[in-house]
This record gives structure tokens, C-alpha cells and sequence, in this order.
């Protein structure tokens, strides 16, 4: 015959107390800093220092403006990447190649001319950014550095500016005074640079319209009916725009039917970052700190 069995019923001191040795015991979590660590970019080790190097390099000329010099976030409005899931997750550029291609053009997000070495070099350096970070949304340890970008020759940035900028602005009409209204030469040279910002008559940083990065769009009709907005996407088969009440309308596209004109505000600005060397850039913004 069978014995029944018995209950054991183990108070729950003794399971809190058993629970925490077993902790106290366990080994300690990947990342070094006594939690799991979540993120690829967070369990990494450092990587080549003059890759490192080169991605800063790469960074400050295509990055900062938007993202910032801390990666918080620049004057142009880019997202923290310190706190980006994308930038956490990613390897070696494998994820930031797209986008920096751009994959989130429809976001805000212009495509940049960056080699693919290139992308992996800025995906290094904010890597180590983020591997040394002081806590969450941090700016990297040690003293703010002054950057001095006035290193240009104000004469050779007058007669580029005559020369490339001088068909849509003037020192003497939207730009007058240009200097007084963004005293900080880096934010003036980022605001040139990428054709928007704050401190100029009638919004952007260089003058003109309201919102200098809303991209319009006009679509025609076969009938002759003309709907205009701001565009929303455009691609080989359809084409979205926001009309003036919020409300958006989709045209499947056919060929050259409907026919599309889009006006980018700020084209001729995109048009000349591929081509913009370092010597235009500092010139130029020689130049822009006289007018006052």
C-alpha cells in the first residue's frame, strides 16, 4: 500500500532568503556595469583608435550640424543618437549605411554623399561614444572645447558667395545683418551650410519662406486639375500631399501622368554640399561674420 505523500510547505522568508543567495551567486552581467547590457553598441570593446579618429573627422563635417557635437542633438533639429535603438544595435554601419543613404528621406532625414568607408568610420566613432558614456543621454566626459572656425579668407568667401550663392541671396537684403542675428559663428556656419535655422527675417537662417524645409508639390491632372501641397512621399507609383486643411490625397503615378513638380526650397543648398570643400566652407563663413 502506498504512502500518501506528504505536503512540504516552506515558509516564504526562507524562499526570499534562498532567492537571494542564489543572486548574490549568480555570475556578473555582460557590459561591466552590474546590469544586463542590452545594446551590440553597449558590450562592444573600443575599436581602432585611428578609425575612431577618422569617423570624428567625418562626423564634424556631415553630422553635427543636425545631430550635434555631443550627439544630442544639433540646432537643426536631429535626434539624440546617444538614445537611438538603431545606432544601439548596430554592428559596423550595417544599419546606419541606409539611412546616411537615404532610406528615411520622407523623415527628415536627406541622403549625404558618404562612402561606404566612411559610414563605417562615423559608426566606429559613435560607437565609442556610446561604449563610454556617462549614463543614459550623457555628453561624453571631459571639458567643453571651444571650436574656432574662423579660419577662412573672408575676400575668397565674397567671391564664391558672388559666384554660387548671389542668385537667391544678397548681403545687402535677406543676409543684412546676417552676423548680428547669429552671433555664434558655429551655428551660423551650420545654418548656411544646410540652409535653414533660426535668426533671419521671414524664418530660416537665410531668409525667405515661413518654414524654409517644407517641400511643396503641384500634381496635374489629365483633366487640368491642378492640387497642391506640401509633399508627404513621392516614388515611381504614387505621390502624397498634405493639403492646406491637414487632410492628405494619394495619385498613383503612370509614367509622366499626373505630371509632378516639386519645389525643394532648399535644393540648390543640398546641391552644393557634394560639393563644398573645407577652404569654401571656412571662406564663406568668413565672409557671412562681416555682415553686420
Amino acid at each position: 500500500m502506498k504512502q500518501p505523500m506528504t505536503r512540504v510547505v516552506i515558509p516564504w522568508a526562507v524562499v526570499v532568503l534562498m532567492t537571494t543567495l542564489l543572486a548574490a551567486q549568480a555570475p556578473p552581467a555582460p557590459g561591466g556595469r552590474g546590469a544586463p547590457a542590452t545594446f551590440p553598441a553597449q558590450q562592444r570593446p573600443l575599436g581602432d583608435p585611428a578609425l575612431i579618429a577618422r569617423g570624428n573627422t567625418v562626423y564634424s563635417i556631415s553630422c553635427r550640424s543636425c545631430h550635434g557635437v555631443d550627439l544630442r542633438g544639433g540646432d537643426l533639429g536631429g535626434p539624440n543618437l546617444l538614445r537611438s535603438q538603431l545606432v544601439l544595435n548596430d554592428q559596423s554601419g550595417e544599419l546606419m549605411l541606409p539611412v546616411i543613404q537615404g532610406s528615411r528621406r520622407d523623415q527628415g532625414m536627406p541622403a549625404i554623399d558618404m562612402s561606404p568607408d566612411d559610414v563605417k568610420a562615423v559608426a566606429e566613432y559613435i560607437h565609442s561614444i556610446v561604449a563610454t558614456a556617462r549614463g543614459q543621454g550623457a555628453p561624453p566626459a571631459g571639458p567643453a572645447v571651444e571650436l574656432n572656425i574662423l579660419v577662412g579668407n573672408a575676400k575668397a568667401g565674397q567671391a564664391y558667395f558672388a559666384a554660387k550663392c548671389s542668385s537667391c541671396h544678397s548681403p545687402t537684403g535677406d543676409l543684412r545683418g546676417i552676423a548680428i542675428r547669429i552671433s555664434d559663428p558655429v551655428q551660423l556656419q551650420n545654418s548656411w551650410v544646410a540652409g535653414g535655422g533660426r535668426g533671419a527675417r521671414g524664418g530660416g537662417a537665410l531668409g525667405g519662406a515661413t518654414d524654409r524645409r517644407t517641400v511643396m508639390v503641384t500634381v496635374t491632372q489629365p483633366s487640368g486639375q491642378r492640387v497642391e501641397g506640401r509633399l508627404v512621399r513621392v516614388d515611381d507609383f504614387i505621390v502624397t500631399l498634405a493639403q492646406g486643411d491637414g487632410t492628405q490625397r494619394t495619385f498613383r503615378r503612370d509614367g509622366d501622368v499626373p505630371k509632378v513638380d516639386i519645389r525643394d526650397p532648399l535644393e540648390g543648398h543640398r546641391n552644393l554640399l557634394a560639393v563644398y570643400t573645407d577652404t569654401d566652407i571656412h571662406d564663406v563663413t568668413a565672409y557671412l561674420v562681416t555682415l553686420k
